[in-house]
């Protein structure tokens, strides 16, 4: 096994049906086989009151929910679960793949729904101590090919929204990418699953050399 100076945290972001998921699959295996210790999580969701909160989030009856509700209920989950999963991971100098973080609040909330990102910014900071990814791999694909990679199976209560919602929720990934480049890589999601695990590999592999114990 591969042993690390410290954890490694890795968050994945995009739109809906940029490929995310299956790219964090494919790297689990990639990485542990490589002797890399490896822990993989959600959001929201990855605890058990996590996965509860999702399903409030993300039914599609509960379309009555306030913005500013939706906001706190995404980093109630995170708080959880960086304290249940992500954090002791890194503890124990694992690498921790994310499917969603902090960026995803600023995202959706903050562009998406028009909440301040400052507010959001200051109560996930609190929510997670503060706790940010050393590497964040941005998922750059049109909205309108995200959702309609996802309109074969059942939308949830975000997949749903207009596309004006999601358009704006595309822009201020943008504008996250150029705001945070020193941990932010930008992939073009338009490209074959296969080019996409190969770019991720070369940087991972990368970055990952730098922290191992020589």
């Amino acid at each position: 096994m591969n042993l690390m100076n410290k954890g490694f945290f890795v968050t994945f972001e995009g739109v809906e049906g940029a490929g995310k998921s299956t790219q964090i699959k494919i790297m689990k295996k990639y990485l542990g086989k490589k002797g890399w210790p490896i822990v993989t999580t959600r959001e929201p969701g990855g605890t058990f009151i996590g996965d509860e909160l999702r399903d409030i989030l993300l039914d599609v009856d509960n379309k009555d929910i306030d913005p500013k509700v939706e906001a706190l209920l995404y980093a109630a989950s995170r708080a959880q679960l960086v304290s249940n999963v992500i954090k002791p991971a890194l503890e124990e100098k694992k690498v921790v793949l994310s499917d969603r973080y902090i960026d995803s609040s600023l995202a959706y909330q903050g562009y998406g729904r028009g909440l301040p990102i400052d507010a959001i910014l200051d109560f996930n900071k609190w929510a997670t101590s503060a706790l940010q990814p050393d590497l964040t791999f941005l998922f750059r694909l049109p909205a309108e090919q995200g959702l309609a990679r996802t309109s074969t199976k059942h939308a949830d209560r975000i997949e749903s929204e207009s596309i004006s919602f999601h358009k704006k929720v595309e822009k201020g990934y943008d504008e996250l990418a150029a705001s945070y480049k020193d941990r932010y890589h930008v992939i073009d999601a338009t490209k074959t699953t296969e080019q996409v695990t190969q770019e991720i590999k070369a940087v991972i592999d990368n970055m990952l050399a730098a922290v191992t114990v020589k």
